[in-house]
């Protein structure tokens, strides 16, 4: 008979602050969006009444939101703490394999919508706007962003979408 021993877990170091996380996030998110913006300028058309409005977009598993702003001329996406949203016309809740799935164009929204997976609050017109730009766009949010990170970024992005048709 043999016996094996049982290691004990590893301790982790204890997760960073939000406000820590947000901040480090804040120079992807910026490259994100100004690499979206520069190469489809057009995506701002279909968003053109809500170009200056605040979108929040809430992945239910993560500490942090992402606050977006479509303006052609100042593109904002930013992490903020889940605690402290800024004002917004529109809030947009999900899981976050959902949303990313939502924004790669492997997902319906209208269904996630209707089953309750995702949850829309304040000017569903907005939305409708924002989700109509994305649909038009020739390729993926999703892709766009990973490529700006060479093959690590393709490879975390199709574990990701792995994941996402098992979930």
């Amino acid at each position: 008979m043999s016996t094996t021993k049982t290691l004990a877990p590893i301790p982790l170091p204890p997760l960073l602050p939000v406000g820590l996380l947000c901040a480090a996030l804040r120079p992807v998110l910026d490259r994100i969006v100004r690499r979206i913006a520069a190469r489809h300028p057009g995506i701002f058309a279909r968003v053109a009444p809500y170009e200056r409005s605040d979108f929040v977009i809430v992945p239910q598993e993560l500490p942090f939101a992402l606050h977006l702003r479509p303006d052609p001329a100042a593109p904002l996406l930013r992490a903020v703490p889940r605690t402290r949203l800024p004002p917004h016309v529109a809030r947009i809740e999900g899981r976050f394999l959902l949303l990313l799935a939502l924004v790669d164009g492997e997902s319906d929204g209208d269904a996630a919508f209707f089953s309750r997976d995702l949850t829309i609050s304040g000017n569903t017109e907005a939305v409708v706007s924002l989700r109509n730009a994305l649909d038009d766009m020739d390729g993926s949010v999703a892709e766009e962003a990973a490529g700006l990170f060479g093959p690590p970024g393709r490879a975390i992005l199709a574990g990701l979408r792995r994941r996402s048709r098992r979930a």
